[in-house]
């Protein structure tokens, strides 16, 4: 049975509606989220075999559907169905004796279904590892540990005093009755691995299987003297930890954020709670758990998508069980289970990666917020950058700001300048300037970043005799040219190929590379500077597992002095040494169809700026343009981001654009482009037949980039100041857009709060 209105939180309610037909009424049924692209959830029978089992909401069950099984969550139970009881299907089998999602999560699912209209089935889903999703049990794996026999005690150090690494060994493992793992002793005592045999054999210690759950690493470091603003905001913030309150932490680049992110983490830790920290990027995890690390002195669990399964589903569950009293993750982390959660803190909360883009499409810092007022528990924002969305807040008083304008270790303050383009020499992308610059930084022994936002040697190839380009045969692009590998790439639907040694039409073999991209900086600057070792950091460098952290550790040791790199450098690093930042393409970006477009760059160039002099160093950013008399460049300059955000909201608020009103699109993937305008030209039909004054329709027209992977996208834009009335109508809108003909020709679906309209 398929339940149309369920997509909301009223589906998780326990009920025992008083049912129209008396068979009905002899058998419970169970409400169903299963993983389909439908709305609502689906009724099954529990069979005899099972009725003396007890179904939990949050319990997984695998269920036939259709031609196949598949493995649901239990929303709720009820004795009633649209459907009679006959018709109805009994689940094969109950796999969990506990919910594995819990009754606030169950209801935060519900809310985000809701809110982002989709299918609950698919959301709950999002909220699952994928071994659970797959119907494994919520177990982590089994990893050998070693501890203590019963009776050893410290008298028996004396024995050991001619085996100095052994009774070094036997201390660390009776300070730790409850085991050590491999992980933790490889980490922190190399070479144990003799001496604990040596243990074993004397019957001093002895190896056991535990479940792999992270391990509470020493505290390493003490926590730094604080600036008096810092002491100021975690005042602030901490007189709000056991009530629902949403901070703002507005601190420039180097100015301690981390540091206040520690120590309210210590207090909510002590008082035996759990903090949720939520990173924009993979990227960011290593450097901040490892600061964690040193100062917290308790189980962290870390959760994001380059773990493998297994590593997921452990960390996942030492989260859930409580076990990990510090979780950090990207943004599916939102949706996890934990039993004490007391604070959320969510790190650069302006970056667009917290915007799911493609299936359900959420947002994690916005859904932070929900979760806070829901377990009512504070949460903090921060950013050197923050979103106009969050600074509309503050104007309206819905966040309380806190402004941390110093830098904590250093009073000096980072020269930025532009460098302006017009008529100077130019090789492969940098200016006869910039190149002074780098040489003279590291002459000082300093290191020096270059941000490119392009990867790839160049844009394109394109031929010298009639102008044939490598096209995307798929896409409204063109094709990535990269050197290294000699293949062409489409960034945009992912198609490879060879890259060509003639041209495609006229067959000259005089291919030119257009452009500049990451790659052909990294060849240039060999040449340019042969003696200076040079990292390459972007998506491409670092897809090997741990590929990017063992080149960040290289930075941090001095063994590259410069680092040439994508939004990958600009978020959260620190390197001491840095002394120069190169931003090396600003321009196309300054006149951008996106409405969000300077906000992005503007957000971009503090944040890769502040990747300078964050030591004792004074640091230096030079910015490349041919528009230096930009006023988004001028503004940023000479008053900088606080009065740039002042103007963009003004301009925001004229052009009818967020946080002033709100917005939800209506996307579509055809085929055909005639297919997708008739889908679009009945659903903006349908919804003028609501008449909501309240709402106002643009379009449909096509998407900036209007194919892309094969398929032609067009889009429909509603606009509204009442939020409430926006969704009233989507929730009329949404079924009868299921119903038309046309949309079953089509891939459409909805996005509200769009981060981007591409």
């Amino acid at each position: 049975s398929f339940d149309k209105t369920s997509h909301g939180t009223e589906s998780f309610i326990m009920n025992s509606t008083a049912d129209h037909s008396d068979a009905n009424k002899k058998q419970p049924i169970l409400k169903v989220a299963v993983p389909i692209p439908l709305f609502g959830s689906f009724d099954y029978l529990i069979p005899e075999s099972l009725r003396h089992q007890r179904f939990t909401p949050g319990c997984r069950v695998e269920v036939p559907f259709g031609r196949r099984t598949a493995i649901g969550v239990i929303l709720g139970q009820t004795g009633h169905s649209d459907l009679a009881v006959n018709k109805l299907k009994a689940i094969n089998a109950l796999i969990d004796t506990e919910a594995v999602l819990d009754s606030r999560i169950l209801d935060l699912l519900g809310w985000a279904s809701s809110y982002y209209l989709h299918p609950i089935g698919e959301v709950v889903q999002t909220a699952l590892p994928s071994l659970l999703r797959q119907g494994k049990a919520a177990e982590a794996s089994a990893i050998k540990a070693w501890k203590t026999t019963d009776g050893t005690s410290a008298d028996d150090l004396e024995t050991l005093n001619r085996a100095a690494k052994q009774k070094h060994i036997l201390q660390i493992l009776l300070n730790h009755p409850e085991g050590l793992g491999e992980a933790y002793l490889n980490d922190n005592h190399p070479n144990w691995r003799n001496a604990m045999k040596a243990l074993l054999e004397k019957g001093l210690a002895v190896c056991t299987e535990r479940a792999s759950l992270p391990e509470a690493h020493p505290v390493s470091t003490q926590a730094p003297s604080l600036n008096e603003e810092q002491q100021q905001a975690i005042a602030a913030i901490g007189r709000d930890l056991n009530q629902h309150h949403i901070h703002l932490l507005h601190g420039v680049t180097g100015s301690g954020k981390t540091e206040v992110y520690l120590a309210l983490s210590e207090r909510v830790i002590a008082s035996g709670k759990q903090v949720l920290v939520l990173v924009p990027e993979i990227s960011l995890t290593p450097q901040l758990t490892e600061r964690f690390e040193q100062r917290m002195g308790c189980p962290i669990a870390v959760l994001h998508s380059g773990l493998n399964d297994q590593q997921r589903l452990s960390a996942w569950v030492a989260a859930s069980s409580g076990h990990a009293r510090l979780i950090i993750g990207t943004r599916s982390a939102i949706f996890t289970p934990l039993p004490d959660l007391g604070l959320i803190l969510v790190d650069e909360e302006h970056d667009g990666s917290y915007k799911q883009q493609e299936g359900f499409r959420y947002n994690a810092r916005d859904l932070a917020l929900v979760r806070s007022q829901k377990e009512n528990i504070p949460v903090v924002l921060g950013s050197a950058t923050p979103s106009l969305e969050s600074l509309h807040n503050v104007n309206r008083q819905r966040f309380q700001i806190h402004t941390l304008k110093k830098r904590a270790r250093t009073q000096s303050i980072t020269k930025i300048k532009l460098l302006d383009m017009c008529s100077q020499p130019i090789k492969e992308g940098l200016s006869a300037a910039l190149l002074d610059k780098v040489d003279e930084h590291l002459k000082l022994g300093n290191q020096v970043i270059l941000f490119l936002n392009r990867r790839g040697f160049s844009p394109l190839l394109m031929c010298h005799s009639c102008g044939w380009m490598t096209r995307c045969k798929r896409c409204d692009a063109n094709m990535t040219y990269h050197k290294h590998k000699q293949q062409l790439h489409c960034h945009h639907c992912g198609a490879e190929s060879r890259s060509p040694t003639s041209c495609g039409d006229c067959g000259s073999e005089e291919l030119l590379a257009i452009g500049t991209g990451t790659e052909r900086i990294e060849e240039f600057l060999s040449e340019r500077f042969p003696d200076t070792h040079i990292n390459r950091i972007d998506r491409n460098t670092a897809r090997r597992k741990d590929a990017l952290e063992d080149k960040l550790q290289q930075t941090h040791a001095g063994c590259a002095s410069i680092l040439v790199g994508t939004q990958m450098l600009a978020k959260g690093h620190d390197f001491p040494n840095v002394t120069l930042v190169g931003v090396l393409d600003t321009d196309q970006a300054l006149y951008s169809a996106d409405f969000r477009a300077a906000e992005h760059l503007a957000q971009l160039i503090i944040q890769v700026s502040g990747r300078a002099g964050r030591a004792e160093k004074p640091g230096e950013v030079l910015i490349q343009t041919h528009h230096p008399d930009h006023p988004l460049l001028q503004t940023l300059l000479h008053q900088g981001y606080e009065k740039f955000a002042e103007s963009a909201l003004i301009e925001r608020q004229q052009a009818g654009f967020p946080p002033h009103k709100h917005l939800v699109l209506l996307r579509c993937g055809a085929i055909h482009k005639d297919l997708g305008m008739l889908f679009m030209r009945e659903a903006r039909e349908l919804a003028n037949s609501y008449q909501a004054s309240e709402v106002e329709i643009f379009g449909p027209w096509p998407a900036p980039m209007e194919k892309r992977a094969g398929r032609f996208r067009t889009q429909t834009m509603l606009q509204s100041n009442d939020r409430k009335a926006l969704h009233q109508l989507l929730r009329q809108w949404l079924p009868r857009l299921q119903q038309l003909k046309s949309s079953k020709q089509v891939r459409w679906s909805i996005d509200v709060d769009p981060y981007d309209t591409f």
